[in-house]
């Protein structure tokens, strides 16, 4: 953690109300965070999701305790660790991203945030009616691909031609397809779309790229192309070809530009949900929720390279810009 977001975390502790702190001081909660994500890619959501619960009265030390268990990048570790969890026990599993869909059969309420659609993972009948003992938060905002190849044409007047890389296997993914082709139409834009869902597949596709390369590439986010974004992003570069997507990792990894939702704010709102959960709510009560806050972030470094004019337009309604 660095100073500011240490100082920010103190402050949102020291300036709780007393009344408020005092409604949690009851007992001591345990809760269980479980990723397949690596400690250091998730550290501002962390501190975004530690503040949440400061700002409700949980304050760890005091009447708190957050297990933390990450699985390093490796989807199959997640059950262990999640059995790890509910051993020890915990009162409630925190679930990130595709740890949401490895966990074993627990008895115990499970709080997730995910990229994916939860419909189409069979976590929910809709987003006011989760199912079983998972609720949580999507980060999944379909229509967002589509304002970002609005961006990317604002930038690339004469863009024809975009390919989007994503993975199959993402539930929803399938979603994010159909509107990004659909806003290429209204565009006039040809949109090739490439499954990758293997690290072999994604190789072999950009190898069939390399001899007639697009003019921009859309990732679609997921942890498949987290993990794998540094390679999309070194190849596009490699070809002069432009890539973009929805978190601001892939901005800061090199990507032209992102726009999506603003993570540290949905982080922030799993609190929410942890709370209720402690309070006795059930989380099929709890309607899953989409991301209401989003974030634009420009590489300036990209643009130059790939000697881009960015709009000043567009500059000056960055919430990000990497110079």
């Amino acid at each position: 953690m660095d100073r500011r977001t240490f100082l920010a975390s103190t402050l949102a502790v020291t300036l709780l109300p007393q009344s408020l702190t005092a409604q949690t001081a009851g007992r001591a909660h345990r809760i269980g965070w479980v990723t397949a994500q690596t400690a250091a890619s998730l550290t501002p959501n962390i501190e975004a999701f530690r503040t949440g619960l400061a700002e409700r009265g949980y304050i760890e030390g005091r009447n708190l305790t957050i297990e933390y268990r990450y699985g390093e990048g490796i989807d199959d570790r997640v059950p262990q660790l999640a059995r790890e969890l509910a051993q020890l026990p915990v009162d409630i599993i925190v679930a990130q991203g595709t740890a949401a869909f490895e966990l074993p059969a627990l008895d115990l309420p499970v709080i997730f945030v995910i990229s994916a659609d939860p419909v189409s993972s069979g976590f929910a009948d809709s987003l006011a009616k989760p199912r079983g003992n998972k609720s949580g938060l999507t980060l999944m905002a379909v229509e967002l691909n589509g304002k970002r190849l609005d961006l990317l044409k604002e930038i690339i007047p004469d863009l024809r031609r975009v390919v989007v890389i994503g993975n199959p296997e993402h539930p929803g993914a399938h979603l994010e397809r159909g509107f990004s082709e659909e806003t290429g139409r209204q565009l006039g834009l040809t949109i090739d779309y490439v499954p990758t869902e293997t690290r072999e597949k994604l190789m072999a596709s950009l190898g069939a790229m390399a001899s007639d390369p697009p003019q921009a590439i859309s990732i679609l986010a997921d942890g498949f192309a987290i993990q794998n974004r540094q390679t999309i992003i070194d190849f596009a570069m490699s070809k002069r070809v432009p890539a973009i997507s929805g978190w601001p990792i892939f901005a800061q990894s090199g990507a032209l530009f992102t726009y999506g939702p603003r993570l540290t704010d949905s982080y922030r709102r799993l609190a929410y949900y942890v709370d209720r959960v402690f309070k006795g709510a059930k989380p099929a009560d709890l309607p899953i929720e989409q991301p209401t806050t989003f974030e634009f972030t420009i590489n300036m470094r990209t643009a130059k390279t790939l000697e881009l004019a960015i709009p000043p337009s567009l500059l000056a309604s960055a919430d990000h810009v990497i110079e």
